[in-house]
């Protein structure tokens, strides 16, 4: 099944639900609504919040664009299936040091077993400790902080771990703002804007760069 886990009222969730069920109409979902200030961190809770032996997690403002089936079967295979973060260099954190890799944590698919739930309690436990901000610099070029991120903790859980995940290509959690082209068509579109009317129609050889 697919698991979405929500602490604000409106937004993006309701888009991704019907995209979800257009694609894939018979799979169950299961929504967590979490109290009013929860936050990113909270993610680390899905494993919990899962009714499901193998789950999908969807960020709600995903955009299921095309069959899902082939995460599920390589998350059975391989424990978890996920895709490598835009920015895979998980070292932009204060409490990482090292060549650690991030991960996109608004796809996740996994199968809940002893690996598992030992890498989602560590997941809990790094989430709750280890300095997750970032520092970056806006739009405007003006120095900025972003005060906690979610994939932190999941990056060094699965580090701690020696976890290997299935990875997924950029086309299961494809981010507008940091992919520009790809070929093939899109499964997931992770953005708050809408994807292009034909981006799910593209063929799988073809090349297709997006307007900036």
């Amino acid at each position: 099944g697919v698991l979405y886990m929500t602490w604000n009222e409106g937004g993006p969730l309701e888009r991704s639900l019907a995209s979800l069920s257009q694609v894939h109409p018979d799979l169950p979902v299961e929504i967590a609504r979490l109290p009013g200030g929860s936050s990113l961190l909270d993610k680390a809770t899905m494993n919990d919040r899962s009714p499901f032996d193998t789950t999908l997690f969807l960020d709600a403002d995903t955009v299921v664009l095309g069959d899902l089936t082939y995460g599920f079967e390589q998350c059975e295979k391989h424990d978890v299936a996920c895709s490598i973060c835009e920015c895979p260099w998980a070292n932009r954190y204060p409490s990482i040091s090292g060549d650690v890799v991030e991960y996109n944590t608004g796809v996740i698919f996994w199968q809940k077993n002893q690996k598992t739930n030992q890498l989602f309690e560590a997941w809990k436990r790094h989430a709750a400790e280890i300095d997750s901000s970032i520092e970056f610099r806006g739009e405007n070029g003006e120095p900025d902080t972003m005060p906690e991120n979610d994939q932190a903790g999941f990056a060094m859980a699965m580090h701690e771990l020696g976890i290997n995940p299935f990875v997924l290509p950029i086309n299961w959690n494809f981010r507008k703002l940091w992919h520009k082209s790809w070929f093939g068509p899109i499964k997931i579109w992770h953005d708050y804007s809408a994807p292009p009317r034909d981006v799910a129609q593209r063929g799988p050889m073809e090349f297709f760069i997006l307007e900036r």
